[in-house]
């Protein structure tokens, strides 16, 4: 029952003249096909009469003129009187003809317009439906009692069961295409933002690599999902990068940061994922290799680094990385592991830098 309490305790944003624009075509749509049921009914009947009668020329009238002010009443007030010409003239047809021509069919798009107006309250769409119930029982009930003042004959008859029949379902697919079409295109636009959000979210901005929560996350996914499987973890470290950004500049640092993960990248053959730990620091993931395998991966990438021509402006330079590797043991968290990389990286600072500690 929760979607019940989630619908009645909905927000409803305040109601003006202004209304959505898929909203506004399938009220304007719909009362255009209205207007022209109101048209052939106005026709048949003369046929039928042998003379005009009134009421479906107001009807008509009526129609046309909600048309004209649809941009100026605003989508309750167009809904209101929409219901009400249906009313009007459904009353007046089954006191007429009765009920079998099929006419109380074209009390159906009402709800369809009622529910899918986003300014309409819980209560007020509630009101509808049971309004339209009572109307439509009193109406049968009324002619339970009452006889027709008049019967249409073939094939004017036939020509009202055909229309009565295909007009609220022309109305009624009109809308569901229109408010679906409209419903679907919102959803694709926010799960396109939201999953550009996500994106940005676990993206470090200046290198464009996952950040350090991304790969956390894909760590532990890996984890769950192949709990009998190997892993290694390294931590690189830029040796000196802080002479670099003494020396030529912050933006030659970032140069360098920039660089080094497209060469990453480049290196990775999908054998690892890489991402920015922090700073100068980058973490590798390596799914399925026990310590040597990646090691040996790691070694590539460290001598790759070594032979990486960098220039900024007019300024030739190279770098060197140090490197901590690490394995999982099956029984460690990811937090040890890592603690274990680092400590390795560390002891590759203390004894000399530019090497892979395995």
């Amino acid at each position: 029952m929760n979607f019940l309490h989630e619908f009645l305790h909905q927000e409803v944003p305040k109601s003006g003249k202004t209304m959505p624009a898929y909203y506004r075509r399938a009220l304007f749509i719909s009362e255009v096909i209205l207007a022209a049921y109101f048209l052939v009914s106005v026709v048949l009947l003369r046929f039928a009469a042998g003379q005009w009668l009134w009421l479906p020329a107001v009807v008509l009238a009526a129609t046309v003129a909600c048309l004209l002010c649809i941009d100026r009443l605003g989508p309750r007030l167009n809904l209101l009187l929409y219901a009400a010409i249906i009313w009007v003239w459904l009353a007046w047809f089954v006191h007429r003809y009765g009920w079998g021509v099929g006419s109380p069919n074209i009390l159906a798009p009402i709800l369809s317009l009622a529910f899918f107006n986003i300014y309409e309250p819980p209560l007020g769409k509630i009101g509808y439906f049971l309004a339209l119930v009572v109307f439509r029982v009193a109406l049968f009930a009324y002619t339970l009692r009452h006889p027709v003042l008049g019967t249409l004959e073939h094939p004017v008859n036939l020509i009202f069961q055909v229309v009565n029949s295909v007009v609220p379902l022309l109305i009624l697919a009109v809308n569901y295409v229109l408010f679906s079409s409209s419903i679907q295109a919102s959803e694709r636009l926010l799960t396109i933002n939201n999953q550009e959000l996500h994106k940005e979210a676990g993206t470090d901005p200046l290198t464009g690599l996952p950040n350090r929560r991304a790969l956390l996350d894909v760590i532990e996914v890996y984890r769950r999902n192949n709990p009998d499987e190997q892993f290694g973890i390294a931590i690189a470290d830029i040796d000196f990068f802080k002479k670099v950004n003494d020396t030529y500049g912050h933006n030659c640092g970032d140069y360098t940061l920039k660089e080094l993960s497209r060469l990453f990248l480049e290196q990775s053959a999908g054998k690892y994922t890489v991402c920015r730990w922090g700073g100068e620091e980058f973490c590798f993931f390596l799914p399925g290799l026990n310590l040597d395998q990646a090691g040996a991966v790691m070694q590539d990438v460290h001598a790759a680094v070594r032979k990486m021509p960098l220039r900024f402006g007019e300024i030739d330079y190279s770098i060197t990385i140090t490197i901590g590797v690490e394995e999982y043991d099956f029984r460690s968290t990811t937090e040890a592991i890592l603690d274990r990389a680092d400590r390795k990286l560390y002891m590759g600072k203390v004894h000399g830098r530019d090497q892979v500690v395995i």
